[in-house]
């Protein structure tokens, strides 16, 4: 019984921490002003991410053996193509 309510109590922190992290910016930018470094952030890091996330999945890539990295590149590739003529993140990613 100790054990269920041990996961209850980890659930119902993970809850609160998760509301009130996404919370704070609207208690804190009620107003509408936002600081430009604020803004800053939101236009830089989403690029920033999405080129973290590609190296991070590519470092592991073998260029010097076979099949030479092939079926990555392909992939890449395929998004960035799919992408770019459709503008659909979700089929990019899907067909990627």
């Amino acid at each position: 019984m100790t054990e269920n309510l041990n996961y209850i109590a980890i659930i119902a922190v993970v809850a609160i921490v998760t509301a009130a992290i996404r919370g704070i910016p609207f208690i804190l930018f009620s107003k509408g002003e936002v600081p430009k470094s604020i803004q800053y952030l939101g236009d830089t890091l989403p690029s920033s991410i999405m080129i973290i996330l590609v190296i991070f999945c590519l470092k592991d890539v073998s260029f010097t053996s076979f099949p030479f990295g092939l079926p990555e590149i392909l992939s890449t590739l395929s998004i960035v193509f799919f992408q770019y003529k459709k503008g659909n993140t979700l089929l990019s990613i899907l067909l990627g």
